[in-house]
C-alpha cells in the first residue's frame, strides 16, 4: 500500500475505500492505483495549488467571517451503478412524496383528514403561507428542485438525514469539483466510467421553461438574487451563466398589473419565470416581511394571478420541516402506496404524548435538532455534548416540544481524506440534487459529498467547517472522456507535476492549462 495510507486506521464506522485495513473496495482500485505513486507532500502540493485556482476564480465560501477556497478533497467519493440505481430511485419516490403533500396541504388536506398526518403539524408551522392555498401551479410542479441529503449508516445502508426543497444550495459545487478534478487527474477520467454533472444547467433550465404560465410562448427565465452579499452568489452567477439567463436583484424588477417585468437598458421586458434565490420571507415586502429591501414588491400578487412562476414555490418550507420529515414514510404509503425506497433515520417526536419524557430521558444518547433549523446550526450531540449543553438543550425542549425533534446517532461512514500529508478517516454525507420537470424527476448523477474535515466530527456543512469531494457514478459501458472546458472556464491546470528548476527548488509543469 502506498505510504500515503500506511497510517490510515479504520474509523468505528462503514468506510467507502476499503473493506478491512488493506483490503480496497472494487470500485476504488483504479484511485488507489493512482493515488500509489504520488508522494504525501506532492499530493498536498496539488491540493493547495487547486486551493490558490478556486481563490482567484471566487469559488469560495464564507467560515467564520473569512471568505475561504471552497475546500475540495482530492481523494473522490464513487458510487457504483446499482448504489446509485437504488438512490436516484429513492430520491425520486420522495420528492414525488412530497410534491403530493404539498398539493395537499394548500389544497384538499386529504391526509389530515384521514389521520395520517396531524393538523397541528401544518398550523404550527412558521412556513405554511395561507397566500399559497388554493394555487395550482402550472404542471402541478412546486418543488422545481430538491436537495434530499442522504447518509451511509454503520451497516452500509443509505438513509435519508433530512430533505430541502425551499431553497436547496450547493450544485454549483459538484460543477466545480468535476471540472477541477478532470484537469488534476485526467487520466483516472479516461478509465473510469464517471457519469457526467455538466447537463444541470439544461435540465433545469428545461424544467424551468416547462414551469411558464399557461399559454407563455416564448418562456423568458431569471434566477433572483439577493445580492453579492450572499453567501451562495458564486452559485446564482455559476447558473444563470450556464442556463444563459439573466442573473437579477429584487430592484431589476418592477410588478404592474399582476405581472412581472424585468428593467433593461432598452426597456422593460417581461418575465414568466422566477428562479429565486432568496427565502419566503423576503421575497415580496407586501406579502412578507416588509422590511425587505431584497425582494420585488408584488411579485407574490403576480404569481397568484397565474402571470409568474416561482421556482420553487412559495410555502414550500411546509414539506422540509424536520418534524413532517418524520411522517414522510407514511406519505409515500399513503399517496404513491409504495414502500420507502430509503429509509429515514430513527427519529422521535416529542411533542407527542410519552416520546417528550422517552426523549429527556436518554437526551445523552440522541442527537437533538430544532425542526427549523439550517447549516448544522443548533444540532447537539448528546454523546459529545457537555452536561451544561445536554441540561440547555432538556430545557428548551421542554419548553417547546414542537421545536425540536430527536434521533438515534449514526456513525456517518468515513472515506479517506487528505489531513495535512497524510490520508485519514472522515465523517461524510451526500446531498443528491433532482430536478423536475412535471414529467419526470431527474436525479444528477453524483450530487455533493460533504466531509467534516476535523477528526470525529459528525456535522459535515461547510459553514461549520466541512469540506468537500467529488462524487463519481460508475455506469457500465464504456469511458466517456470528460467534457471539454468551455473558453473562458477553466482556471485549473491539467496535472501539475513538480520538478526542480535551474536552481533546485519545485516548478509547476502545466501542459495544456487553459484560463477560467
Amino acid at each position: 500500500m502506498a505510504d500515503i495510507f500506511d497510517a490510515y486506521a479504520l474509523a468505528d464506522a462503514w468506510d467507502e475505500m476499503f473493506e478491512r485495513p488493506g483490503e480496497v473496495r472494487t470500485a476504488y482500485e483504479p484511485v488507489l492505483a493512482a493515488l500509489q505513486p504520488i508522494e504525501p507532500s506532492e499530493l498536498r502540493f496539488r491540493a493547495d495549488q487547486m486551493a490558490r485556482a478556486f481563490t482567484d476564480r471566487g469559488v469560495t465560501y464564507a467560515f467564520a467571517g473569512e471568505e475561504r477556497p471552497w475546500p475540495l478533497d482530492l481523494v473522490p467519493r464513487i458510487l457504483d451503478a446499482l448504489e446509485w440505481d437504488l438512490i436516484q430511485r429513492g430520491v425520486s419516490q420522495r420528492v414525488r412524496a412530497l410534491e403530493a403533500y404539498l398539493a395537499d396541504a394548500y389544497g384538499p388536506a386529504r391526509a389530515f383528514e384521514d389521520g395520517v398526518v396531524p393538523w397541528r403539524l401544518l398550523l404550527h408551522s412558521p412556513h405554511f403561507h395561507r397566500a399559497a392555498h388554493g394555487v395550482e401551479p402550472p404542471g402541478g410542479v412546486r418543488i422545481h428542485v430538491a436537495g434530499i441529503d442522504l447518509v451511509r449508516d454503520e451497516a452500509g445502508d443509505f438513509r435519508v438525514l433530512e430533505d430541502n426543497v425551499r431553497v436547496p444550495s450547493g450544485v454549483s459545487y459538484v460543477i466545480e469539483n468535476r471540472r477541477a478534478m478532470t484537469r488534476i487527474f485526467p487520466s483516472l477520467f479516461a478509465e473510469q466510467h464517471v457519469l457526467p454533472v455538466d447537463g444541470y444547467a439544461q435540465r433545469l433550465l428545461a424544467a424551468l421553461r416547462a414551469a411558464a404560465p399557461d399559454g407563455t410562448q416564448d418562456p423568458r427565465v431569471v434566477v433572483l438574487t439577493p445580492g453579492p452579499s450572499n453567501a451562495a452568489y458564486f452559485e446564482h452567477a455559476l447558473l444563470a451563466r450556464l442556463m444563459g439567463v439573466q442573473l437579477v436583484e429584487g430592484h431589476d424588477l418592477v410588478c404592474r398589473g399582476n405581472r412581472v417585468w424585468m428593467r433593461t437598458t432598452r426597456g422593460e421586458v417581461p418575465v414568466h419565470v422566477v428562479y429565486r434565490r432568496l427565502d419566503d420571507d423576503f421575497l415580496d415586502p407586501l406579502h412578507f416581511r416588509p422590511d425587505s429591501v431584497i425582494g420585488c414588491p408584488g411579485i407574490m400578487s403576480a404569481a397568484l394571478a397565474g402571470h409568474v412562476t416561482l421556482a420553487n414555490a412559495v410555502g414550500n418550507g411546509i414539506a422540509d420541516d424536520k418534524l413532517l420529515y418524520t411522517y414522510v414514510p407514511d406519505l409515500i404509503r399513503y399517496y404513491l402506496s409504495e414502500e420507502p425506497i430509503l429509509p429515514n433515520v430513527e427519529s422521535f417526536r416529542p411533542d407527542e404524548p410519552g416520546q417528550l419524557e422517552a426523549v429527556l430521558d436518554q437526551i445523552d444518547q440522541l442527537v437533538v435538532k430544532p425542526v427549523d433549523g439550517a447549516g448544522g446550526q443548533g444540532i447537539v450531540i448528546g454523546p459529545k455534548a457537555d452536561a451544561k449543553t445536554l441540561e440547555k438543550t432538556r430545557k428548551a425542549v421542554i419548553a417547546d416540544p414542537r421545536g425540536f425533534i430527536a434521533q438515534r446517532p449514526v456513525a456517518l461512514s468515513t472515506s479517506p481524506t487528505l489531513a495535512g500529508e497524510r490520508m485519514a478517516p472522515r465523517h461524510i454525507d451526500l446531498r443528491p440534487f433532482a430536478v423536475n420537470d412535471g414529467n419526470d424527476v431527474w436525479v444528477l448523477p453524483g450530487g455533493l459529498t460533504r466531509v467534516a474535515l476535523q477528526e470525529g466530527n459528525l456535522i459535515v456543512n461547510s459553514s461549520q467547517g466541512g469540506g468537500s469531494k467529488d462524487t463519481w457514478v460508475l455506469a457500465e459501458g464504456p469511458a466517456e472522456p470528460p467534457a471539454p472546458a468551455v473558453e473562458g472556464e477553466s482556471g485549473l491546470p491539467e496535472v501539475a507535476p513538480r520538478q526542480l528548476g535551474p536552481d533546485g527548488t519545485p516548478t509547476v509543469v502545466q501542459e495544456g492549462a487553459q484560463q477560467q
